[in-house]
């Protein structure tokens, strides 16, 4: 029986695309670098730089990359530059009314994940939001997910849910024996998501309450 449920942030509860690649394009013109082609843009979408810039930039400019972005991103609001997904607010409410635990689990620097989800009016709904630390702390989804299980005292793998749209937000469920619903609204496809074993595919938010069981 499914009580709590993890959100990734990015690409699941809100599109922040607009916020990331505008504030990338803009380090990667800092440090002399041609921005790159849609589907690669797409692909940073959600995994950790840390691992998804260093075949681009090369491992020598990666932190001077990062550096730039999060002026941009954090320093200039480009973070805000993000918009709810439909639906997401109602999904989030029916589970809380139905005593489902919540919680987010992002890649995003956990300080700036804070600030992003109060922005999006969605603080209230979740027991705890955790993501990566500034330093790359936590720089796999799996640590994240680890470190915000924690936070909610070490349920049970089996009452545990992710949800999120990319592969690696299902391999870091898998990895503490989580399933993981494919959000197809966000930046992940169907493919990635089911070749990487996500248990069930949503193409809304509401679906994750029918995956529950729950009814509006």
């Amino acid at each position: 029986m499914i009580n709590t449920v993890l959100f990734d942030l990015d690409g699941t509860l809100s599109d922040s695309a607009p916020g990331i690649l505008g504030a990338l394009r803009t380090s990667f013109a800092e440090a002399g670098l041609d921005w790159v082609d849609d589907d690669t843009a797409r692909s940073l979408l959600g995994p950790p730089f840390w691992h998804s810039l260093p075949p681009l930039v090369g491992e020598h400019l990666v932190d001077q990359v990062v550096a730039s972005y999060r002026r941009h991103y954090v320093e200039r609001g480009a973070m805000f530059d993000t918009t709810r997904y439909d639906g997401v607010l109602e999904t989030l409410q029916m589970l809380a009314e139905h005593g489902h635990r919540l919680a987010v689990a992002t890649s995003k620097p956990e300080p700036h994940a804070s600030r992003i989800v109060a922005h999006l009016g969605l603080a209230d709904y979740f027991e705890t939001v955790c993501g990566d630390t500034l330093d790359g702390g936590r720089d796999s989804k799996a640590l994240v997910v680890g470190e915000a299980l924690r936070r909610l005292g070490d349920p049970d793998p089996v009452t545990v849910l992710m949800v999120g749209d990319r592969s690696h937000d299902v391999l870091g469920a898998a990895a503490h024996g989580l399933d993981c619903a494919g959000a197809l609204w966000g930046y992940g496809s169907a493919a990635e998501l089911t070749a990487a074993g996500a248990s069930r595919l949503c193409a809304k938010p509401s679906e994750v309450l029918d995956l529950l069981g729950l009814v509006d």
